[in-house]
């Protein structure tokens, strides 16, 4: 077994999109990578697992120091899969991305992207989910990868506090650095655009825009893309709101026979 680091590589847009190409790029020569990766799109899928279909796994290709594989399943399943029947032993690291579309604010809790990533850090292993706020299948990762690098090689020499991932985002074009965030407030306003097949049957589009409840908060993740920056936010498992648990218990609990 090598003794270099073992690096997973995953994604929700799927093997094929540029972006994953990208995320290899930029983890190239810091360890041993392995890919594993949807077959098609994933996007929006979240921490979603598949339970009612077998999930089917395929070697691509296997050369020195990169190991890809194609998965039947979403992006929870390429790392629930990489973790318990691909990989050697735990990876030192995941890395998930890099998306096509900025993964800021709300879009954390849909993201598949952020979903592997999120997975990864259940299972102890520093984890960074990247995204570029860009949704072109041609995108420019360039930039991403330069900074992205940088990113990924203080995690190497930092670590990162047990139960908390990282949420990168870079803007689209030139950056000009990086900041350390928090989460914007905002949320996504759905659409639907309504159509009918050929047998007057009625179905859905869903689209939407995402609504920035703070759009001059410039300690906000949303604020760093839409001004020239990659935004680095540090993300919790816990979602427990600590601050209100002694409050709820001064609640009335008793219940009348």
């Amino acid at each position: 077994m090598s003794d270099k680091p073992i690096i997973l590589v995953t994604n929700d847009d799927g093997l094929n999109a540029k972006g994953i190409k990208a995320l290899v790029a930029m983890v190239k020569g810091f360890g041993d990578i392995y890919v594993v990766a949807p077959n098609r799109s994933n996007s929006g899928k979240s921490n979603s697992i598949t339970v009612e279909v077998p999930i089917r796994i395929k070697k691509v290709r296997d050369e020195e120091n990169l190991h890809i594989y194609s998965c039947k399943g979403t992006p929870v399943d390429c790392v629930k899969l990489a973790l318990n029947k691909i990989l050697p032993r735990t990876p030192d690291f995941l890395v998930s991305g890099i998306n096509h579309g900025a993964n800021t604010s709300v879009s954390v809790l849909y993201s598949g992207t952020m979903g592997a990533t999120i997975e990864g850090c259940l299972n102890g292993i520093p984890s960074i989910g990247y995204s570029l706020n860009d949704f072109s299948a041609d995108a420019d990762f360039s930039q991403s990868i330069k900074y992205g690098r940088k990113i990924f090689a203080n995690l190497i020499e930092k670590g990162l506090e047990r139960s908390v991932c990282l949420n990168v985002n870079f803007p689209k074009g030139d950056i000009n650095g990086i900041r350390v965030c928090r989460q914007a407030d905002g949320r996504w306003k759905e659409e639907f655009d309504h159509r009918q097949d050929p047998f007057g049957g009625d179905y859905y589009w869903l689209t939407g825009y995402f609504k920035n409840a703070e759009p001059n908060a410039e300690e906000t993740d949303e604020w760093a893309i839409n001004n020239g920056y990659a935004s680095v936010v540090p993300t919790k498992i816990d979602m427990t709101a600590h601050q209100l648990v002694e409050d709820l218990k001064t609640w009335d609990y008793e219940v009348e026979d």
